[in-house]
């Protein structure tokens, strides 16, 4: 508790946001609505027209991309067809290759882990010690002695399904008409997020085995202590009763694509993790940015698993009856980026909060010639932001681990399209743009506690779904999956624009950029649309159902991934059940060509699941991806045991590089 002598604490949350009264704002909202409306035309006219660059479609100039990569990577398969049938239960995978389940949820990891059990009795005890559920963001960690032949795969688990319990979630309404949830069962939820660490390596057969026991292996909970770090840690809006200091948390959630630094570290995202959490009290709901803009419910009960009922902790309503208002702070201690050493198993996980808080998808890692160090996320919201954290200290190549705090200090930047094919990274810094105490913002904290908000009030271009973003090893042209929106044309904060350029977008889009001279640190880009996934313009649908990829069909990219020869795999993740998405088939894994955009599937994943998180070995010959929520009963694809999200390896049957 402060004494009366101590200046008062200003919550940023008792302060009201209004924009309108800033002059700053008020310019920069009437240059969007004239960039809107110019960029309407432009994109109904490209989209018309067959053509949709971002570049080509405003001027008369070179694109900028033209140039940087002059030569395409081998394509050599054959793709293999859509898979339309209600009961596929299986990996499809081109000629020439082989698919293998390789690691599902509830495998052993920690050493003293038991087995899976069929019908999913494994005791929340038992659960930590096994592979979570939803296996999601994925990398591969090499030995320095055998880079092809021994590593560490660190996969991320983002969220869990029904599936974990024997008879689905128990779930009981009492008078008031709150869900209750038994104990065990939360905590058995809670043992199956997280991160698995497994070491693996090829045995004397050459094929590629779990090394059991191994002092590596690790599991990452949402209990796991982790520590906070960087311009939010220690803040008063990061304390809660159970945390004093504000620099200490417990656990990472819904944990979707992730960041690999070239320092040897894992970069966790934390996506949907308002879901988790409820304030019950209305008035204070309503003027608590950090609460109302992020979507924490403000019902009876969070919006998933209803943890609230058993851990105090995702009961965000506020209370006066202990410190910091009981745990009406916890919320923001979530939707960071959490970084970690798997190669040191008893290494404590750190939430860098100068790379702002968000639905965060990704964080993917890319260095100057300089040493320059840029991360890009998406936002992964309709109508949300892509942003680029640049690290004030720049990466030694000669000396990798030299900063182990690398990103704690840096400049938060958020990205603005204009219609023409430019683009700029506006920074995210207190004190500046609209970003003051007038504006609710008392500090950089407060910033990147409230990133969305900051963004808002800079101006910054609202996304179809941004999700991951990829980079060319060879170019540093960067990539992101805009995976879908229903709702762009139809709200009126997200209209139609020249990089999302359909109304109701069911199918989404890839867009890419180049740095102003191919430096991450670059506050300027330009850009263009990839391509525009959907059904062929030949096809029947409505319009704004078609895309004009150059080869397979396919929708809503969502995992992106460059090999080290500079294909570009993408990988789908649309509800196949839904009639919108019929002629699709199940999702998929394709292949890109990024110079002459030529499209080839090369994977069809069972019924119900999505494809994601994308690694392999250094000379590319071992791919691993994960099949997540599988509806039937993959791996055993006997049509009646229950379904496990699982990592499926892929090699060349001759032995040969992935995709050739």
């Amino acid at each position: 508790m402060s004494n009366k002598n101590e200046m008062p604490v200003v919550d940023i949350d008792d302060i009201p946001v209004n924009p309108s009264n800033n002059p700053w704002l008020s310019e920069v909202i009437a240059s969007r609505r004239n960039l809107l409306k110019g960029g309407l035309g432009l994109a109904l006219g490209g989209f018309l027209g067959g053509h949709l660059s971002g570049c080509a479609a405003t001027n008369e100039k070179a694109s900028p991309f033209v140039g940087l990569k002059n030569t395409s990577p081998k394509i050599g398969f054959t793709s293999v067809p859509l898979q339309h049938a209600q009961d596929f239960d299986r990996v499809l995978v081109a000629d020439g290759y082989t698919a293998r389940a390789f690691f599902s949820w509830g495998d052993e990891v920690v050493t003293g882990a038991v087995p899976w059990k069929a019908d999913a009795s494994n005791s929340w005890q038992e659960q930590q010690l096994q592979a979570g559920q939803n296996h999601d963001g994925m990398a591969y960690f090499p030995f320095s002695d055998a880079p092809n032949d021994h590593g560490l795969l660190v996969i991320n688990h983002e969220y869990t399904n029904p599936t974990l319990h024997p008879n689905g979630p128990t779930e009981t309404r009492d008078a008031q008409g709150v869900i209750r949830r038994p104990e065990h069962e939360v905590l058995k939820e809670q043992a199956a997020h997280g991160v698995s660490v497994i070491e693996i390596k090829r045995d004397q057969k050459n094929l590629w085995q779990r090394v059991k026991n191994s002092s590596f292996n690790r599991r990452l909970t949402a209990n796991t202590p982790m520590g906070i770090t960087g311009p939010a840690a220690g803040s008063e809006h990061l304390k809660t009763a159970q945390d004093p200091t504000g620099t200490r948390v417990l656990g990472t959630l819904n944990n979707c694509s992730m960041g690999k630094t070239p320092w040897g570290t894992y970069l966790i995202c934390e996506e949907n993790w308002n879901n988790y959490f409820v304030n019950r009290n209305t008035a204070d709901w309503q003027q608590r940015v950090s609460h109302k803009r992020y979507g924490i419910s403000n019902g009876l009960n969070s919006s998933k698993y209803y943890w609230e009922t058993v851990d105090p902790r995702f009961d965000a309503t506020p209370t006066d009856k202990q410190y910091f208002k009981g745990f009406v702070n916890e919320p923001n201690r979530f939707g960071w980026v959490v970084e970690f050493d798997p190669f040191n198993p008893d290494s404590l996980p750190q939430k860098r909060t100068a790379l702002g808080r968000y639905a965060r998808e990704c964080a993917t890692v890319v260095i100057g010639d300089e040493g320059e160090v840029a991360i890009y996320s998406g936002d992964d919201t309709r109508g949300e932001y892509i942003y680029k954290f640049v690290a004030q200290e720049r990466f030694d190549k000669t000396n990798p681990k030299a900063k182990s705090d690398l990103l704690d200090e840096g400049i938060l930047y958020v990205a603005l399209f204009h219609a023409d094919g430019r683009g700029e990274w506006l920074p995210l810094l207190w004190g500046e743009r609209g970003l003051t105490a007038r504006n609710g913002f008392m500090s950089q904290a407060d910033v990147v506690i409230n990133a969305r908000a900051a963004a808002d009030i800079l101006g910054a271009t609202p996304m179809d779904r941004p999700e991951w973003v990829a980079v060319d090893p060879h170019t540093r042209e960067l990539y992101v999956t805009l995976t879908n929106n229903v709702e762009r044309g139809i709200k009126v904060d997200q209209p139609v624009d020249t990089a999302n350029p359909r109304k109701e977008n069911h199918h989404g889009q890839i867009l890419r950029w180049v740095e102003k001279n191919s430096n991450p640190a670059a506050t300027e880009f330009n850009w263009e649309i990839f391509l525009l996934a959907g059904n062929s313009a030949q096809s029947s649908v409505p319009e704004n159902q078609q895309g004009n990829i150059r080869g397979d069909m396919f929708s809503c990219p969502d995992g992106l991934w460059f090999d080290a020869d500079g294909r570009l795999w993408i990988e789908t993740d649309f509800d196949d059940a839904e009639d919108v998405y019929q002629p699709m088939g199940c999702n998929q894994l394709l292949c890109a060509d990024p110079l002459t955009r030529a499209v080839k599937r090369f994977l069809v994943g069972p019924r119900g699941c999505e494809i994601t998180g994308l690694t392999g070995t250094p000379d590319g010959k071992s791919l691993w991806l994960n099949i997540q929520h599988p509806g039937i009963s993959y791996p055993a694809s006997d049509g009646k045991t229950r379904p496990r999200s699982t990592t499926v390896l892929v090699t060349k049957n001759d032995g040969g590089v992935i995709g050739t």
